[in-house]
């Protein structure tokens, strides 16, 4: 997991130094030119223009020329400022304002050049992602020491561009948030030699008359991410309304069938509700009391949010479950705003760490960078998912991964992140056009046997 600080929590790391400025900013310099060598392929010949501005983001960009001018490029230094029109160049570092910028920026044209931005393109919220007017669109952006929000969330990635982290010496503490990464996946923990069918059971409560499909997506993701045993069932159906395969299915009454799911549950050690279920308020009722009442680890998705209603009745069921076992909330923007009262505001990781604190449970916010926060205020950021992902039902697979992965005893928390990515990783393995939610679960083993003997 790579580290993501704040604009504060950088600044208090900057501020604690025990190295001087003057030598981090020559650190920071000499990372930026190696960066422009690597783009322009070679210093020799080349025009380069700085835009600086007069704080540490300048200095380093007056750093870095000092090493391009000895490998033989051309440099010029534009000091930032309104209606600047650049010289020819191969290639413009911006080194304006980074992160120490909070209103709105007009970046001067590269006229087709390459841009290359120093810790957070100019113009950029470091800390929510959010564009200030004309704000650097990047081609690569080389961050000091960690990762920053902005880069990952909202507007970022694209103005971002490729984004490369300089160790430069400073000591990052103890960050609240990471992003997960590739070789997170290996802490995925094995499965015994001496385990069966019932290590890492589920029950999944999915599916109701004309949408049964949620379930068997969830079922069927809930198995290919290591679930042993699952049993599945829909409210107001049968048995037979779920297809014979893997997956036990049980039949369900259309009302106070959370009593027949508790008292099934004691083999199990994950609980599933939410795809799919319908929003009659006998359901509403009796997904309040099952969450309330079961003593394993539970996902809330879907039609299951809707059941908890506000973020003080979530609160209320989550604290009377007679567990510490955790809860994993999975809203989508519009599901964030049914139990917030608004949807996510532009500080995307200062929502949801609130909506965690007040419900007392992990929150995952589905987006382009999905955002996982524990009530205590950590928080992971996965971005390996894409537009592959925006189609019906991937949602109820993503539930059936967190599910599985809470089943073999990882952390609300850490269940969440590493399902997050390895849902996004899944879509990356199949076609750029016409990927469906079906697709999913039979993606999933590749990813997650990669490296495993």
């Amino acid at each position: 997991m790579r580290p993501v600080l704040s604009v504060a929590e950088m600044g208090a790391a900057d501020a604690a130094a025990t190295v001087p400025v003057g030598v981090l900013i020559e650190r920071s310099g000499r990372a930026v030119a190696g960066a422009a060598l690597r783009l322009l392929g070679g210093g020799y010949g080349r025009r380069i223009v700085i835009v600086a501005g007069k704080g540490n983001n300048g200095a380093d960009g007056r750093a870095a020329r000092r090493t391009l001018v000895g490998r033989g490029a051309q440099v010029s230094v534009v000091d930032a400022g309104g209606g600047l029109l650049l010289p020819p160049a191969d290639l413009v570092i911006d080194a304006a304002y980074g992160t120490g910028l909070r209103r709105a920026y007009e970046a001067p044209d590269p006229a087709g050049a390459p841009v290359l931005a120093i810790d957070v393109p100019s113009g950029l919220d470091g800390d929510s992602g959010v564009a200030c007017g004309g704000a650097v669109h990047a081609a690569m952006t080389v961050t000091m020491a960690a990762l920053k929000p902005g880069l990952l969330l909202n507007d970022g990635p694209a103005h971002a561009g490729r984004i490369e982290v300089a160790d430069i010496g400073l000591d990052v503490g103890e960050p609240r948030a990471h992003l997960i990464e590739d070789a997170d996946i290996g802490s995925l923990p094995a499965r015994p030699s001496a385990s069966h069918k019932w290590s890492r059971a589920v029950w999944i409560v999915a599916g109701s008359p004309g949408m049964t499909g949620a379930a068997d997506l969830c079922a069927r993701a809930a198995q290919r991410s290591g679930a042993g045993m699952i049993h599945v069932g829909s409210p107001d159906l049968s048995a037979s309304a779920h297809p014979a395969a893997e997956a036990v299915a049980i039949g369900l009454p259309a009302s106070e069938w959370d009593t027949v799911v508790l008292a099934d549950l004691s083999r199990f050690a994950a609980l599933i509700v939410g795809p799919g279920l319908g929003r009659r308020e006998s359901t509403a009722s009796a997904v309040r009391r099952l969450v309330a009442s079961a003593g394993v680890a539970t996902v809330v998705d879907a039609d299951g949010l809707h059941a908890l209603g506000s973020v003080e009745s979530a609160a209320a069921v989550i604290a009377a479950r007679p567990t510490s076992a955790p809860v994993v909330l999975t809203p989508h923007e519009g599901e964030f705003a049914g139990l917030a009262g608004r949807k996510p505001q532009a500080d995307r990781m200062a929502a949801v760490r609130d909506l965690a604190a007040r419900t007392g449970a992990v929150v995952l916010l589905k987006g382009a960078t999905t955002v996982v926060a524990a009530p205590s205020g950590e928080v992971f950021l996965a971005t390996a998912g894409d537009a592959r992902l925006a189609t019906a039902g991937t949602g109820d697979v993503l539930s059936g991964i967190i599910g599985a992965f809470l089943a073999a005893g990882l952390s609300g928390l850490v269940a969440a992140g590493l399902a997050a990515h390895v849902h996004g990783l899944a879509a990356r393995r199949g076609p750029r056009v016409g990927l469906v939610a079906g697709d999913l679960p039979d993606l999933i083993p590749g990813v997650l046997s990669v490296g495993s003997g």
